[in-house]
């Protein structure tokens, strides 16, 4: 479900960066270099993420489970391009991207000490321990600095950020519910099984 999201993590939301200004641009394009791994290409989210499917046996390309993953995952990965490629809902992308950022690092602790438990490859544990660090910080950059901003420069803007922040919310959910209902039954939450 997740690697049409993270094998372009960041892509959709720097859209967004032409559209800023101020504080908010400076600050958000700092979150961004994060995301894209600091100058370092190793480090980049969308590689640390492509290591963790390759490691779990699975095909790192960009797209490769498109034909499996439910409509759910598609609504999620929609959204956030459909922000991001239109200048009027930069308010919704920043609310979009500020939601991930200050959500991903509670969610990917729970994911390390999981995958640690079961003893899976470092390359599995290595995305999600970057995302416990990085988003820590980022939150309080985002929070203040980018959302901050942004509301104070543009007030007209605070309904369309936490339009942003809800709509993601209710994807999120959606695709939860999905996964959780399949899972309780007893069945893949996917379209058609991996092959």
């Amino acid at each position: 479900h997740r690697s049409l999201y993270h094998l372009k993590e960041a892509d959709p939301h720097a859209f967004a960066i032409p559209r800023l200004i101020g504080q908010a641009k400076a600050s958000f394009v700092a979150v961004e270099f994060d995301e894209y791994g600091g100058g370092r290409g190793a480090h980049v989210h969308q590689q640390l993420f492509a290591d963790l499917m390759d490691a779990a046996g699975l095909d790192p390309a960009y797209l490769a489970y498109l034909e499996h993953v439910p409509a759910d995952a598609l609504a999620s990965v929609n959204l956030m391009s459909l922000f991001g490629l239109h200048r009027e809902l930069r308010g919704a992308s920043i609310g979009h991207f500020a939601s991930i950022e200050i959500t991903s690092s509670p969610g990917s602790r729970r994911l390390v000490d999981a995958l640690e438990r079961m003893g899976a490859p470092q390359s599995c544990v290595s995305f999600y321990r970057e995302h416990i660090e990085a988003d820590a910080v980022h939150e309080q950059v985002v929070r203040t600095d980018v959302v901050g901003d942004l509301v104070a420069r543009e007030p007209h803007l605070e309904r369309d950020v936490v339009f942003g922040i809800r709509a993601r919310d209710v994807v999120e959910d959606r695709l939860a519910s999905h996964v959780m209902a399949c899972w309780k039954a007893g069945r893949s939450s996917l379209r058609r099984p991996l092959t």
